[in-house]
């Protein structure tokens, strides 16, 4: 299959570009005391998965949902997986003691002795051990226990509870990462992260395990996967780039875009192509066009992107057009597959494994 064949709308990825990225990544944090830890909920493919573990610096995948877990599990791409989310709700803690007892290193990110106990119970129910970071909160007003003495009582409280074991913190400076003055991005970010690892030193001298100090994203991982007691970074975006990432000054590639097929060209200023709001998300902006200077996405509707167009485009209704997302991980998750493309050449069809909630799928 060629390029043109593709039914549209598509994601289809550069593979030498993809390539490029992981193996950057790798290297960057070749040889020293933190690795990365790829987040698997930026693209949730196997396919992907296999190459950054196969690149090196890994420990293991991160991901945000059970269900992801599970696939990762299923497709057999690592036995040390982090779900870097609490795990509340019915099933959910029963579905990770499975996991657990089936062999693999799954740990969860808690922050309350509700999401505690449900979790331990779940372990203890399934003869298992399920491992324990504690989220703490560093400025991003989403989840997280407070730092300091708050987390480490919460970590005294996972020490002497049975079915689970204390193996860290973790934290998220995701209010940061996407600053794009890296003076300002730099000293926020480890702003934050300094509360996470002063919380982290606390729960050693409290005499607590705490093996594990993870942290960061794309935006960060040169700041914080250099800042003394990180031990891991969660980044993920930095594997396929957005448009949003891409302003930002990290040395990887945009290496995915949603490819589109000119529906109409109803006036010389503009155009409709098929890759609208239904194949590509729009909640950190417009996607941009790629490869035509001066063209513009204007709106995308359910079926339909409407592009401005400069007036010296020859676009011609059935004619491809492709767009750059500005956010990777809600644009997967719209799509059953990935086209990987070297050159024009269709090299493989990659199933989304991930995508939605494979859970709902199997009831």
């Amino acid at each position: 299959m060629k390029l043109h064949e593709i039914p549209t709308p598509a994601l289809v990825v550069d593979v030498a570009a993809m390539e490029r990225n992981i193996r950057r990544m790798a290297a960057f944090y070749a040889g020293g005391p933190c690795l990365v830890r790829p987040h698997f909920k930026a693209h949730k493919t196997p396919e992907i998965a296999r190459r950054q573990l196969a690149a090196g610096s890994c420990t293991g995948l991160t991901c945000a949902t059970v269900g992801e877990a599970e696939v990762v599990a299923a497709e057999r791409l690592t036995g040390d997986i982090l779900i870097a989310n609490e795990v509340v709700g019915p099933g959910k803690a029963a579905r990770v003691a499975r996991l657990a007892a089936s062999g693999a290193d799954v740990k969860v990110a808690v922050d309350s002795e509700a999401g505690l106990d449900d979790i331990a119970r779940a372990s203890r129910a399934a003869g298992a051990e399920v491992g324990v970071l504690v989220d703490v909160g560093v400025g991003l007003p989403r989840c997280g226990v407070a730092p300091g003495e708050p987390a480490v009582a919460l970590a005294r409280r996972v020490e002497a509870t049975e079915g689970v074991r204390l193996r860290g913190v973790m934290g998220y400076e995701g209010h940061v990462v996407g600053i794009e003055d890296r003076a300002e991005r730099m000293a926020r970010a480890t702003k934050a992260v300094e509360r996470l690892l002063s919380t982290a030193r606390m729960v050693r001298d409290a005499g607590l395990p705490c093996e594990i100090v993870s942290a960061g994203g794309t935006g960060t991982y040169d700041i914080t996967g250099r800042m003394a007691g990180v031990t891991e970074i969660q980044a993920g975006s930095y594997v396929l780039m957005d448009s949003a990432y891409a302003k930002l000054d990290v040395p990887f590639e945009q290496a995915f875009s949603v490819l589109g097929t000119v529906l109409s060209r109803p006036r010389p200023d503009q155009c409709a192509s098929d890759n609208g709001h239904k194949a590509c998300s729009m909640d950190h902006g417009n996607p941009a066009v790629k490869d035509i200077d001066g063209a513009k996405v204007l709106f995308l509707s359910d079926e339909h992107a409407t592009i401005a167009l400069p007036p010296e485009s020859t676009l011609a209704a059935g004619d491809r057009i492709e767009l750059w997302p500005s956010h990777i991980d809600p644009t997967i998750n719209l799509h059953d597959v990935l086209y990987a493309l070297e050159g024009d050449e269709v090299v493989g069809v990659w199933p989304i494994a991930a995508r939605g909630y494979p859970e709902q799928r199997a009831r």
